[in-house]
């Protein structure tokens, strides 16, 4: 089977804060950030990674970051999410003790933010040997890479990657020797496709993959499909805490900081399209209803085109409304929602972003032709202009919106993090034969068993548990009443 490969452009200079496009230098640091610490727009930050020799302070090499000078700042960012992620550090905490991933050879292809690398330390301290290069040419925070790579972390990412630059990464974290991956944790499905393509071979010690993003795991269920998959899969992205937390309440609090962050809009008034009303359609349309935004809804499923209609939005085909809204935001995780000639009609100046995770959702590849002007207007924004003076504002060049232009709350995130630690786990520790080569959902038990485990109570007052008595009335009423349910196959429980 074929895959889609991210389209990547040529390496840009941008800033992990802030939406300054000038050059800035050491001077115009605040004094609270030594210059040593900090992002500079130095010559030096000019030259690729990949054509500079650096070590951190214990003389390694393993890694290939921006710049390893900016580990100190990096380290504070890392400490900062540590104080948002309770979930995390609680079970960072409980199982170091007993090391459920020591043997653990973990190659990771996931955004590299600060919570990241909290998810990643986490990981270490249960045993695992972990390495990692970024999903998105974007979304890469340089200090925190840097902050890893000193910490001994072979890290292989920097923000503004080319496509080369892209798979070098993943290759550099793969094709190691005298070491050799036995599970995979991707966002996307990049690395996995990687080593199918490059070193089918390596499967036969993998135990297993887990997969956070809705387009991973479109990708894993057409090797299910196709009888390729190899190894058991954990899809993450459908499990109840990544869909009820962070596909939901992250994207209704990011994708406004990150339309405000790129184009300083208002949104009071404002016609805006989503294209998909799964639970990332569900956060941005909340979000934009509440700012007071017009919002339409196209969906394809039909339950959730009736969950549209009864929050009170439009539901509408595309075509209808794109000559007339001001903003289109994909969120569907599907290729070419939005394709040339949607592009070709929009209004002048309209917006265009995605909030899914492929880049392929809006049809950017075609609109690299001579006849249309690519026109650089600030970090993360591009004006396309048609000949006849038309332009429409391309964020992020239709790659994931809130990680690539802003950040995202690192509350929920701890929340899917500890999902992607726990499924790591049971593959890891599974005896054999438990799990086929399938694909298979994080059983709701093992993330709902204990709230604490989740930050529940450090988000607020304590919710009231039923009694026991309640809760044996609960399963002896599921188990008597319902019993037909447990014949279902529990391959996908």
């Amino acid at each position: 089977m074929e895959f889609v490969l991210p389209v990547a452009r040529a390496p840009l200079q941008v800033f992990s804060q802030g939406l300054g496009t000038g050059a800035s230098s050491a001077s115009d640091l605040p004094p609270c950030l030594p210059p040593a610490a900090s992002y500079t727009d130095s010559s030096d930050d000019e030259t690729s990674p990949r054509d500079k020799q650096q070590k951190n302070s214990k003389g390694s090499s393993d890694f290939c970051v921006k710049n390893i000078k900016q580990a100190e700042f990096g380290r504070r960012e890392i400490e900062i999410a540590e104080q948002e992620m309770p979930a995390l550090m609680a079970l960072r905490k409980r199982a170091q003790g007993e090391k459920p991933l020591a043997g653990a050879k973990i190659v990771g292809c996931t955004h590299i933010t600060a919570q990241t690398a909290v998810l990643m330390e986490t990981l270490g301290a249960l045993g695992a040997q972990c390495r990692w290069a970024a999903c998105n040419i974007y979304s890469t925070l340089n200090e925190v890479a840097a902050a890893l790579a000193e910490s001994g972390f072979p890290v292989f990412a920097w923000k503004g990657e080319s496509e080369d630059d892209f798979w070098w990464c993943i290759d550099r974290c793969v094709n190691v020797e005298g070491w050799q991956p036995n599970m995979i944790l991707d966002d996307g499905g990049d690395l996995t496709h990687w080593i199918y393509k490059k070193y089918p071979n390596m499967f036969k010690k993998i135990k297993g993959i887990v997969e956070e993003s809705v387009t991973g795991v479109h990708r894993l269920y057409q090797l299910s499909k196709a009888g390729k998959l190899c190894v058991p899969a954990m899809n993450v992205n459908d499990s109840v805490t990544k869909q009820k937390f962070d596909n939901l309440y992250c994207c209704r609090e990011s994708i406004l900081d990150g339309l405000k962050r790129t184009t300083d809009m208002m949104f009071g008034g404002k016609q805006v399209v989503v294209c998909g009303y799964g639970e990332v359609g569900k956060g941005c349309c909340a979000a934009l209803k509440a700012m007071g935004s017009i919002v339409y809804v196209t969906e394809i499923d039909p339950i959730c085109a009736l969950q549209a209609c009864m929050d009170g939005f439009r539901l509408v085909k595309l075509n209808e409304v794109i000559r007339q809204v001001d903003i289109v935001i994909t969120c569907t995780g599907n290729k070419n929602v939005v394709t040339r000639e949607h592009l070709d009609r929009m209004k002048n100046s309209c917006i265009v972003c995605n909030m899914g995770h492929s880049n392929t959702e809006i049809d950017v590849a075609s609109l690299r032709t001579p006849e249309l002007t690519w026109e650089r207007v600030r970090s993360q924004v591009d004006h396309v202009i048609w000949p006849d003076g038309k332009r429409i504002v391309l964020l992020a060049e239709g790659r994931l919106l809130n990680l690539s232009c802003s950040t995202v709350p690192t509350f929920v995130l701890s929340i899917t993090a500890t999902t992607q630690a726990l499924a790591l786990i049971e593959l890891y520790n599974a005896p054999e034969g438990r799990y086929k080569q399938d694909v298979y959902l994080l059983p709701k038990k093992m993330v709902s068993s204990s709230p604490e485990r989740f930050g529940v109570y450090s988000a607020g007052p304590r919710f009231p548990l039923p009694p026991p008595l309640i809760s044996q009335g609960l399963n002896s009423f599921q188990m008597n009443t319902w019993r037909a349910s447990t014949s279902r196959p529990s391959t996908h429980t």
